[in-house]
């Protein structure tokens, strides 16, 4: 199910938002504002589990367009969130090992589209994102992945780390991009498998590398040390396609 990427200001509009069941990606309030138009709205938010920002009155007139945000802007998805079930029953329908692709630290939304992209065409059954420090489904995400967010679903969820506990004890392994990791070449990335990938400034963060059972490095042999997020998805992605052929 599509929506229209919505920028929702103004206290009844929020509400209603939220009330009509859209999917808000995140919520910004005035930092000290409670009456309670605005409590109402941080409920509706919780119930719905929407990442809240209590920001400065110069950051909410940043972010507004209409210059009447009343002390509250909400930014709606472009897309439904799928849920990582439906990925896992997408790939025993197929018949084959589930290839995820999780994201952590990756804000910026064109490299979020371009890896949609590169998923759908190796063929990856989904791609899961946390709630924090993540691009949302927005407009220039579905635009950049040249259409594969129609056919790739896109979970989110709270914590990136339990996911990956959970999905272990389901028989997936994880194997996490990191340029000190094994060479991709000498890893069996065969069967049940989930890459996660990180920023190319800070990478994937402690506790999630720390939860996967394997990191793999790309050999390089330029003068630079990283390559942007979505290249290295797309390198990482095609080995794992190349070792299932």
């Amino acid at each position: 199910m599509r929506y229209e990427e919505l920028t929702i200001e103004g206290r009844n509009a929020v509400l209603e938002a939220f009330r009509s069941g859209k999917t808000i990606d995140k919520l910004f309030v005035l930092d000290g504002c409670q009456d309670g138009p605005v409590r109402s709205i941080i409920r509706e938010a919780k119930k719905c589990d929407t990442i809240i920002n209590y920001v400065a009155k110069e950051r909410l007139d940043q972010l507004s367009e209409t210059k009447k945000h009343q002390g509250v802007i909400a930014f709606a998805a472009a897309y439904e969130y799928a849920q990582v079930e439906d990925m896992l029953k997408d790939a025993e329908q197929k018949k084959e090992a589930p290839f995820l692709i999780l994201l952590d630290n990756i804000e910026d939304p064109h490299n979020l589209g371009a890896i949609i992209r590169t998923a759908n065409l190796a063929g990856a059954h989904g791609v899961i994102i946390p709630k924090r420090r993540a691009a949302g489904l927005t407009a220039t995400v579905a635009k950049t992945s040249a259409g594969a967010l129609n056919y790739t679903p896109v979970a989110k969820v709270t914590n990136l780390s339990k996911t990956i506990r959970e999905l272990k004890e389901r028989g997936i392994w994880f194997v996490c991009a990191d340029m000190d990791g094994t060479a991709m070449y000498q890893l069996d990335l065969k069967g049940p498998i989930g890459l996660v990938i990180g920023s190319e400034g800070e990478g994937v963060s402690k506790l999630v590398k720390e939860t996967c059972d394997f990191t793999a490095s790309i050999p390089m042999a330029g003068e630079i040390d990283s390559l942007n997020a979505s290249v290295a998805a797309g390198v990482l992605a095609y080995e794992i396609v190349r070792q299932r052929m």
